[in-house]
């Protein structure tokens, strides 16, 4: 396989049945649901398949392993050679996920792991009562967190927010962190599944106490992201770009692979030497690294999220966390 077999990869999601999630996706997707409900859609998970062209039924994980930095960008390859970078998932929650915590780089590779696992939440939908937890209320003691698994209260513990659509959220590696119900949330983040769950409202699935204190950060860069135009977030670890147009746009991809999620609408992709591509609402392409320019043409109108890997070093986004007691913002970084 050679870089010149590479061309824009509509991929198939793989849909994951989660205890919390919902028996309607109807929002973005067409799927039928079987008896146990969905929690999330994967958009770029390595077991995610191409759906067009010569490499129609490979896995995203055996073309990056292929392919390399032709396929993924030389910043992404540098880190990790042979990896996808970025997981990309819409969730569903109908009830509140547990709560959990997620190691940085350093720590997950201690552990045999690529990487750790730094994600932002782009609120879709919200209903008026949604709400995420971020890290604990003001004054809360590492003591004081411990006993609470103990005594099964963490919850009162928690910093609850109330998200509306069109927020963006950070979550660093080592924030403790929750996710209510009476959301739809667009998820990127580093493409590791590797969590301890410290808390889970008493449900029997395992809990990782040890690893998650050991992983828990008391200061992280959490928080609502500070709008900046069309650019939801940019941080070390991806940048995500939300726009609508209606006619023609050209990009380019040198450096770095682009994932291209409709939000809205449909298009129609072309780029030199392969075929053209047509996607709509709920459908992911990923155009590989080495494909340079190429060009999106809109079907009448076009609402599209495009993320990847910064390949410039990029500092950490400036965001707000709020609390139910005054608190300064975040955009220091503390």
């Amino acid at each position: 396989m050679t870089e010149t077999d590479l061309y824009p990869l509509r991929i198939i999601p793989e849909f994951v049945e989660r205890i919390w999630g919902t028996h309607d996706v109807s929002y973005l997707f067409q799927h039928p649901i079987a008896a146990q409900p969905i929690g999330e859609v994967w958009l770029t998970g390595d077991q995610c398949r191409i759906a067009n062209g010569p490499l129609q039924g490979h896995t995203l994980e055996e073309l990056s392993r292929a392919y390399g930095a032709a396929l993924i960008g030389s910043a992404a390859a540098a880190s990790c050679p042979a990896r996808f970078p970025l997981l990309m998932k819409v969730l569903f929650p109908r009830q509140k996920l547990s709560v959990q915590v997620h190691p940085d780089d350093i720590r997950a590779r201690a552990v045999g792991q690529p990487c750790g696992k730094t994600e932002c939440w782009y609120i879709l939908d919200a209903e008026s009562n949604a709400q995420i937890a971020l890290g604990f209320n003001p004054g809360t003691t590492r003591p004081q967190i411990e006993r609470s698994m103990q005594e099964h209260n963490m919850e009162r513990l928690l910093n609850w927010i109330d998200v509306r659509a069109g927020e963006v959220f950070y979550v660093d590696a080592g924030t403790v962190h929750a996710i209510g119900p009476g959301s739809i949330i667009l998820e990127t983040q580093q493409n590791s599944d590797i969590t301890y769950r410290l808390y889970d409202y008493g449900r029997p699935r395992e809990l990782h106490i040890e690893q998650g204190l050991a992983a828990m950060k008391t200061a992280t860069h959490a928080g609502r992201v500070v709008p900046r135009g069309d650019t939801l977030i940019a941080s070390p670890c991806f940048t995500v770009e939300r726009d609508e147009f209606t006619g023609p746009r050209t990009m380019r991809s040198t450096g770095a692979a682009h994932c291209l999620f409709a939000l809205n609408g449909a298009a129609r992709i072309e780029t030199p030497g392969a075929q053209p591509l047509t996607f709509a609402c709920g459908e992911m392409v990923v155009i590989p690294a080495s494909l340079g320019d190429y060009s999106i043409i809109p079907q009448w109108t076009i609402e599209l999220l495009t993320a990847s890997v910064p390949s410039i070093i990029t500092a950490e986004p400036e965001t707000e966390l709020y609390f139910a007691l005054p608190a300064a913002s975040h955009s220091e970084g503390r």
